[in-house]
């Protein structure tokens, strides 16, 4: 639809709806342009009338904490959702049961498990994203994944109807899961075990310490680029990036971290094209010189 037909039909949100706003503020890479809608639902039932206006005619992007995704420079045609605050609750269902808000960052349900002695979501405290995003690609580091401790999801489709899956339900793969990308996340439920608070905090410090040695901190990155190919290689993806590109390869202010070479970094001005071409270039140099064809892990909207 164009920009005038939809704001007539979205006029009743008032301001939870921008035309063109700009979203290079709003992921870490602090690169792209504007989105034709943007809206930030601030409940469940005002997400479910905007869903049914639009009623599928329009692509949507539900936008997490940004710290997974490439932004075109160009106006992206279709509608941004941002889930508020009240989709950032957290709360202790039982002793080691917690329900989680998609839009809740994935250091906050860490925390919070921290505090009411759960162990098993230690990991998440080096994720930097949400739950949404962290279930939509299983996320996961040392060793653990989403699906190791997720129960059920409650999810909206594209026409506003709320579904629940349980966990058993998702055949989870490495990065991935069988649910529907049209699907959007609202909360799950969560299993941790008991444990003692001060032995969890020892396993967080430790996961926290060995990212900050590791990996490139308080820059304009947006975390891994690729996939790590466990079915073609034992090795990590940063090893073929290693032994396939020059690590001082930029274009414009796209550059590879000198830190970890799987992830890439905007070191002043990047834009959307000098990004995706240094992301472009290192998939084909990988590919040529090792056979193996890398797979993204950030996202890219355009």
């Amino acid at each position: 639809m164009k920009i005038n037909q939809l704001r007539k039909i979205l006029n009743s949100f008032g301001d939870s709806v921008y035309f063109e706003h700009d979203l290079k503020k709003k992921n870490w890479f602090n690169i792209g342009g504007k989105s034709k809608v943007f809206f930030k639902a601030d409940h469940l039932n005002q997400l479910i009338n905007f869903l049914k206006i639009l009623n599928n005619q329009e692509r949507l992007f539900i936008l997490g904490a940004g710290s997974n995704i490439l932004i075109t420079d160009d106006l992206f045609d279709g509608v941004v959702i941002k889930l508020g605050k009240n989709f950032s609750n957290i709360t202790l269902h039982s002793e080691n049961i917690v329900i989680a808000g998609s839009a809740v960052l994935d250091k906050s349900l860490s925390d919070f498990a921290s505090k009411n002695h759960l162990s098993g979501f230690e990991f998440l405290s080096c994720i930097p994203g949400t739950v949404g995003g962290g279930i939509s690609m299983n996320a996961g580091c040392f060793g653990k994944e989403f699906k190791d401790i997720l129960i059920s999801v409650q999810a909206i489709d594209n026409f506003g109807r709320v579904i629940t899956i349980p966990s058993k339900d998702i055949k989870f793969e490495y990065r991935k899961n069988n649910i529907p990308d049209d699907y959007i996340f609202l909360s799950a439920s969560f299993k941790g075990t008991k444990s003692n608070q001060k032995k969890i905090e020892d396993v967080i410090n430790k996961f926290k310490f060995e990212k900050e040695k590791n990996q490139p901190t308080r820059v304009k990155t947006s975390g891994s680029t690729f996939k790590n190919p466990i079915l073609q290689t034992d090795k990590k993806v940063w090893q073929l990036i290693k032994e396939s590109v020059p690590l001082n390869q930029s274009f414009g202010d796209a550059c590879i971290s000198e830190k970890h070479c799987n992830f890439f970094v905007n070191k002043g001005n990047a834009r959307f094209q000098d990004m995706k071409k240094l992301i472009d270039h290192v998939s084909e140099k990988v590919l040529k010189k090792t056979g193996i064809s890398l797979e993204k892990e950030i996202k890219i909207l355009e």
